[in-house]
């Protein structure tokens, strides 16, 4: 289940990437950006700021889970099947449906396409989404698929997974872009919804067979900025025998009008994103423990 394809990607590993996003994820992050990528099944996004009112939709839906009311139109999730007739007959794309199932023959059919620009710009392929573990069988054959064809590949993943699954691919990965976000595991099941036990777990193991690792930490105000979660990152990635670097992501607001389209309700506080200044106190901060840190991916 893939919930979008994007190309020219220069934020999710070296050179120009084609970027694979998964759907599915076993967190549920306050602050998640991609919240289309969290349910396994295909959704219905509704862009209600591009309806004209045509009212094509509510012919369209064998299920009546779209209606006029007071000269709007609704719809009703509750019955929706995320069948996709009511968006092949919505023309100005009101009406979008996040989610489809793919072959890895198909994946690596648009990988294919951008080949000739991983060859310039020693890129290559970056599977995301969502949380690609969550499929580890498909993740596995598209890795291996990328692999024949010599194609360098990064995996970015929570790393919320059996140790089973992730000992079993990672030999078709170049480059893991693992996240971390808190360190108290109370603290991150209150914010991710899950323990971070295993997460943490796997990111050692991984860095003590030697994997190439850059470790992406979202700077999420009055969640994850205190000084005492930011030590603790930096303690723990100093023990990484194999890391690269530290990767800051300034949290934004994207998510946000996301939850809105696809019916739910964004769980986040009303929080700012941080500011250029505290950006570089949170680098420093991660430096003093003799880690390389980079703002932004």
């Amino acid at each position: 289940m893939v919930f979008d394809l994007k190309r020219f990607s220069v934020h999710d590993g070296p050179g120009l990437r084609t970027t694979v996003f998964f759907k599915g994820c076993p967190l549920n992050c306050w602050w998640c950006h991609n919240p289309e990528g969290q349910a396994e099944n295909p959704e219905l996004v509704l862009r209600p700021d591009r309806c004209i009112g045509c009212g094509a939709c509510v012919d369209a839906c064998a299920n009546d889970a779209i209606v006029r009311q007071e000269g709007a139109i609704v719809t009703r999730r509750e019955w929706c099947t995320a069948c996709g007739a009511c968006v092949d007959v919505c023309y100005p794309d009101a009406r979008v449906i996040v989610g489809k199932r793919m072959t890895v023959d198909q994946v690596m059919e648009e990988i294919e396409r951008d080949v000739p620009f991983y060859d310039q710009s020693d890129g290559g392929v970056t599977i995301s989404g969502g949380e690609p573990l969550a499929q580890p069988e498909f993740l596995n054959e598209i890795l291996r698929a990328c692999k024949q064809r010599g194609l360098h590949t990064a995996l970015d993943t929570c790393g919320f997974a059996p140790w089973a699954d992730l000992d079993g691919l990672r030999s078709g990965v170049d480059l893991f872009l693992y996240d971390l976000k808190l360190m108290d595991a109370e603290r991150h099941r209150e914010c991710a919804g899950v323990t971070n036990e295993p997460i943490l777990d796997n990111l050692q193991r991984l860095s003590a067979r030697g994997h190439r690792i850059v470790l992406r930490v979202p700077v999420i105000p009055g969640v994850n900025d205190d000084n005492g979660n930011l030590q603790q990152i930096g303690h723990f990635a100093a023990q990484l025998p194999s890391l690269e670097r530290v990767d800051l992501l300034p949290y934004h607001r994207i998510g946000h009008d996301k939850y809105r389209g696809l019916g739910k309700a964004c769980t986040m506080p009303d929080t700012l994103p941080p500011s250029d200044g505290r950006m570089v106190e949170v680098a420093q901060t991660l430096q003093s423990y003799d880690l390389r840190v980079t703002l932004g991916g």
